[in-house]
């Protein structure tokens, strides 16, 4: 499918010579896709290395941290994917659900960066992006291009974050840091919402030659860094948490639709242990579920239209959660009153319920997703329901002060906890959520046409063969390619470690 990251050979001989060139001159060694998702077998020589170099250091050995082993620190390596289990004194449900944690990525502090190499490496390894012409281009609503300019950095290229000006103050402080020149944010208009003005700003940068448009959309290696690498995670995960109860079942998958890379996982933890994968959208924008449109403030997982990437005929059930109930309970998790609410009156350890903020806007609606499908299919202690957080509190600082004036005008006390607890975790039902049988699968596969073949010039035989598994299965092959290429790739370059 051109141009959406699927070669498996070299494309162009000229490109692939320059960019090993730079890698020699700038001692780079990429990491295989089996490395990122093992890390126990990275060579000894890189783990000792590592010791040396913090987490969000620009040097180019923190590629073999973009990975879910990675401890608090971020630096220690882990046997399972840092994660919480949440209580049902907290949820209010008997099904445990765990949670892993995308703050333990390097750089960015948030899983995306995962995605942003698994985008790029393949287009290195094949000669198709030279980065000492060539400018990479990260359009996303947060998270991704952060993610993408970290790597760019590292690797010795210019990135380019396209985003939308209503993101949070935290995302925009973070990509001064780390661009090479402020102009390389481009702030296009709207918010949470408006990809296709995104997508829009790309189409005029993709007319000077030098851009290379990273659309995480549609680029299948977001699919497939996911299906390979946190997939396989979670699964290490289900199995450790099955040796202490060996009736566990991975009943359930949830993840926010956002870019669908996430939700990749999905297709691993059904294929090896029959979980259910659901997909998760904002209520203020339930395309899904009702094929509707609007604003919400649940960075970072965009909306009104389908990615190319999502495989939606894999996928079980569609749920919307609103934006006030992430907005509200990231608030409740992140304050003094809130804490002590959760510990005082709900039982909970405060400690656990300081850990709380390790769940940004997008994994506080994982979780209440994740509840939504307990409570639909009355799941019981034996079945466990997985999910994620992409990204901390600590990235919505700014966001959580105009929440609490929006909201709580009067200030945040404990009726206010109360009253927000019982509302959006208690009070979480089995409204706006859709079990998805064939035919409503084919009503939300179908309405990718109009952003993919209408607008974005996909060819109708690219976009209609998605529809069957064999397409997805066979795409598998391509990760097996790109470890082989990533191998010789590094032999070429010949860095001595």
């Amino acid at each position: 499918m051109a141009r959406l990251g699927l070669e498996t050979e070299i494309v162009d001989k000229g490109v692939y010579d320059n960019t090993i060139k730079r890698f020699r001159e700038q001692s780079i060694v990429l990491p295989t896709f089996d490395q990122l998702s093992d890390p126990a077998t990275i060579p000894r020589v890189i783990q000792e290395k590592l010791a040396e170099i913090a987490p969000d250091e620009a040097h180019p050995l923190n590629l073999f941290r973009v990975h879910w082993y990675n401890g608090r620190d971020r630096k220690t390596l882990r046997a399972v994917p840092d994660h919480l289990v949440l209580p049902s004194e907290l949820t209010g449900v008997r099904a445990p659900i765990v949670v892993a944690l995308g703050d333990r990525f390097p750089m960015i502090r948030a899983h995306k960066v995962l995605a942003a190499y698994g985008c790029l490496v393949p287009r290195l390894v094949t000669g198709q992006f030279d980065p000492t012409s060539h400018r990479a281009v990260w359009p996303s609503t947060g998270n991704y291009c952060r993610g993408g300019v970290a790597i760019s950095r590292i690797l010795g290229c210019r990135g380019i974050a396209v985003l939308p000006e209503g993101m949070s103050r935290q995302r925009f402080a973070w990509l001064e840091d780390w661009v090479s020149d402020k102009a390389d944010i481009i702030r296009t208009p709207g918010s949470e919402s408006n990809v296709k003005e995104i997508y829009d700003k790309c189409a005029e940068l993709d007319a000077d030659p030098q851009m290379v448009i990273f659309n995480q959309f549609c680029e299948f290696g977001n699919h497939l860094v996911h299906l390979h690498c946190t997939g396989r995670a979670l699964g290490r995960l289900f199995d450790h948490l099955r040796t202490q109860h060996p009736q566990l079942e991975l009943a359930a998958y949830v993840s926010a639709t956002g870019s669908a890379g996430t939700l990749a996982a999905g297709d691993a933890l059904k294929e090896r242990h029959g979980a259910k994968i659901v997909a998760v959208e904002a209520l203020q924008c339930p395309t899904l579920l009702y094929n509707g449109f609007g604003e919400h403030n649940i960075q970072g997982i965009g909306d009104k239209h389908l990615p190319l990437i999502h495989n939606v005929m894999n996928t079980d059930l569609a749920c919307a959660i609103s934006d006030q109930a992430t907005d509200t309970l990231d608030i409740l998790f992140n304050t003094d009153s809130g804490r002590t609410y959760l510990s005082s009156r709900r039982g909970i350890d405060r400690s656990f319920v300081e850990r709380l903020s390790a769940l940004g806007y997008s994994g506080i609606c994982n979780v209440l997703a994740a509840i939504k499908t307990a409570k639909y299919y009355d799941y019981g202690p034996q079945q466990a329901i997985f999910t994620v957080a992409t990204d901390s509190a600590a990235m919505y600082v700014d966001e959580r002060d105009a929440m609490s004036t929006r909201y709580f005008a009067q200030g945040f006390d404990a009726l206010a906890a109360a009253e927000t607890y019982g509302q959006h975790v208690l009070g979480c039902g089995t409204d706006h959520i859709r079990e998805l049988s064939h035919e409503e699968r084919q009503r939300i596969f179908n309405l990718g046409y109009f952003t993919w073949v209408e607008q974005q010039g996909v060819s109708l035989e690219d976009f209609t063969r998605r529809r069957r598994q064999a397409f997805w299965r066979a795409l598998r092959q391509s990760i097996v390619a790109w470890n082989e290429m990533i191998e010789e790739f590094n032999k070429r370059v010949g860095v001595k470690l």
